[in-house]
């Protein structure tokens, strides 16, 4: 039911990116321009489904980390990826001090999980245990390809929210052609927000704490982890620039500092009610 749920909020998201750049292929060149768009749309659709993990990895240069360089890693991943029965993910590291980690890909065989200089410098191995089991859940939730989708049509919808601002729309004799492009810019700005919250919704972090302390048998290493990593985010947080800041809402913390527009991509839920939950599993009470 879950994958199949996912399976249709793909489909719907693909389908408004399709509807999305028809329209202004439309509105800028008429039926060259559609022509235009439908192809850009077919080439926008296979890249969302098949390339946003790339397009994840690279917004955070992340790069392949073989097991000599990180053994525990390595060695936790596949550990709880033998004992799941599930396919061993590739296994990348971002260069930032930032502490964070994030999984991405469309499905279990051809995920990848990223880790950040940072987050190998602040966790013990237990705690990073339960981090990578976090991540492994989303995998193993199959609620990777609609973040991955998801964020990467936020990027487009931003990328078009700019076309409509710099090209003239409509015919050459209305002069209400920056207008609309202002208008269609003051539109596709939050839509491409909603379009991340859509696909990676608060409960997804908490269902991937609750499976991930499932496979790592820990809830109170995860917990840990969750609180040092976002002190963490707090001291050292990710600049919010566009590339990252769809990238960012796959992370297991919010890697930005609060208010401003990033109030705009609040897809993770309060750190202090996730660690409560994490407790409450081992037999804590407040």
């Amino acid at each position: 039911m879950h994958r199949h749920r996912n399976g249709l909020k793909t489909a719907a998201l693909l389908g408004l990116l399709t509807a999305l750049i028809l329209l202004v292929g439309s509105r800028v060149g008429g039926r060259a321009g559609l022509l235009v768009a439908f192809v850009l749309a077919l080439a926008m659709n296979a890249f969302a489904y098949w390339g946003s993990d790339r397009l994840a990895l690279r917004s955070m240069r992340a790069r392949p980390v073989g097991e000599a360089e990180q053994p525990a890693m390595h060695r936790i991943v596949r550990e709880l990826s033998t004992a799941a029965l599930q396919p061993m993910p590739r296994l990348y590291v971002s260069p930032t001090m930032a502490p964070n980690a994030f999984a991405t890909g469309r499905n279990p065989r051809n995920a990848a999980v990223c880790c950040t200089d940072g987050i190998f410098d602040l966790l013990d191995e237990r705690e990073l245990r339960g981090v990578l089991g976090h991540e492994l859940a989303h995998v193993y939730n199959r609620d990777i390809l609609i973040s991955s989708v998801a964020a990467t049509l936020a990027s487009v919808v931003m990328m078009l929210a700019q076309l409509a601002w710099f090209l003239p729309l409509g015919d050459d004799d209305d002069d209400g052609g920056g207008m609309i492009g202002g208008l269609l810019l003051l539109v596709l700005g939050p839509l491409a927000a909603s379009l991340v919250r859509m696909g990676i919704s608060r409960s997804r972090e908490f269902a991937a704490d609750t499976a991930g302390a499932a496979v790592t048998g820990d809830p109170l290493a995860l917990a840990s982890a969750l609180r040092k990593v976002e002190m963490g985010t707090r001291a050292l947080p990710l600049p919010p620039e566009p590339e990252l800041q769809t990238t960012g809402a796959l992370m297991i913390a919010d890697p930005f500092r609060g208010g401003g527009l990033t109030r705009l991509f609040a897809t993770h839920p309060p750190m202090g009610e996730r660690v409560a939950r994490l407790e409450a599993m081992a037999g804590y009470r407040r």
